[in-house]
C-alpha cells in the first residue's frame, strides 16, 4: 500500500511541476524532459542520421527545401515576436536537408531540425506544397511536441508501475487482464489521441505560419488531397492512428485556411503564391 501511494504520489508531484506553455495556444504542455536534455541528443541523432543518409546537395530541390525552412522559421519568428515571445527560438539550430530515399514523409526533431525524402516531393508537387508539409513539420519543432511525447511517456510508465502494484495481490490471470487493460486503455485512450492533437495543432498553426510566409494556405488541403490519392484509401480506424483520416485533415485544413489569411494580414501579407 505505501508503495502504491508513493508510486502514484511521485506521479502527481512530476505532473505539477513540469509543465510549460505552448505560446501559440497559451495552454499547459508536459515537459517532464528539460529541454536542456532533449536538445544536444536531438542534434546528436539528427547528425548520425545524416550521416547516414544520402543527403541531396547542389540541387534545385535541395536548395527549395531550405529556402522554404527558412522562411517558414522567419515566419514563426516573427510571429512569436509580436506576440511576446521574443528569444523563444535562441536555443534552435535549424538545418533543413533532403534526402534521397523514395519514402513519402517529412520529419522534425527539437530544436529545428527537420528533413524531406525525395518521394514526397512528386505529392507536394509544388513550392507552396512543400510549404504546408514544412509549415507542419516546423510548428512540431517550436511546439514542444517532441518533448511532450517523451513526457507522456514517462508518465505512461508511472502508470503503469502504479497499476502492477495495485494488482500484485491478485492472482496470476486477474493481474494480466488489468495490465492488458491498463495498456490498451493508456494507447488508445490517451497516447494515441494525444499524438493526434499534436497533428491537429501543427495542422492548423502550420497554415498560419506558411501564410505569413506568403504561400497561399488553400493549398494545405490539395495537398492531403493527393496524400489521400497516393495512400489508395489504405488507413487504419482514426482511432487507431498516431494521425487524423485524410478526410479530418482535408476538412479541417479547408476551414482554417481564410483564418490563416487573415493573421498573414497583419503582418502586410496580401498577396500569396
Amino acid at each position: 500500500m505505501k508503495t502504491r501511494k508513493y508510486v502514484v504520489t511521485l506521479g502527481a508531484i512530476l505532473l505539477f511541476l513540469s509543465c510549460a506553455t505552448n505560446p501559440f495556444t497559451g495552454k499547459k504542455t508536459l515537459a517532464i524532459v528539460p529541454n536542456s536534455q532533449i536538445l544536444p541528443a536531438a542534434f546528436a541523432q539528427y547528425n548520425q542520421v545524416m550521416q547516414e543518409s544520402k543527403v541531396v546537395n547542389g540541387t534545385s530541390d535541395a536548395a527549395m527545401i531550405k529556402r522554404v525552412g527558412q522562411k517558414i522559421a522567419t515566419a514563426a519568428e516573427r510571429w512569436l515576436n509580436s506576440n511576446g515571445h521574443q528569444g523563444y527560438l535562441k536555443d534552435y539550430k535549424w538545418e533543413y536537408n533532403l534526402i534521397d530515399e523514395n519514402v513519402v514523409n517529412a520529419w522534425a526533431m527539437p530544436g529545428g531540425k527537420i528533413a524531406f525524402y525525395t518521394g514526397i516531393l512528386p505529392i507536394a508537387k509544388t513550392e507552396t506544397g512543400i510549404a504546408a508539409i514544412m509549415g507542419h513539420e516546423v510548428v512540431h519543432a517550436i511546439a514542444n511536441h517532441g518533448q511532450q511525447r517523451m513526457s507522456a511517456g514517462q508518465l505512461q510508465q508511472i502508470g503503469a508501475v502504479a497499476t502492477s502494484v495495485a494488482v500484485s495481490g491478485k492472482n496470476q490471470q486477474t493481474q494480466q487482464i488489468i495490465g492488458q487493460a491498463f495498456g490498451l486503455g493508456s494507447q488508445f485512450g490517451v497516447m494515441l489521441p494525444f499524438s493526434r492533437s499534436h497533428e491537429t495543432e501543427a495542422d492548423k498553426i502550420g497554415l498560419t505560419l506558411m501564410a505569413i510566409a506568403g504561400y497561399n494556405p488553400d493549398e494545405a488541403a490539395n495537398l492531403w488531397r493527393r496524400m489521400k490519392a497516393n495512400s489508395g484509401g489504405k488507413a487504419p480506424p482514426e482511432f487507431m492512428s498516431t494521425h487524423p483520416s485524410n478526410d479530418t485533415r482535408i476538412a479541417n485544413l479547408t476551414a482554417w485556411a481564410p483564418a490563416a489569411k487573415a493573421e498573414a494580414r497583419k503582418f502586410g501579407v496580401t498577396s500569396f503564391k
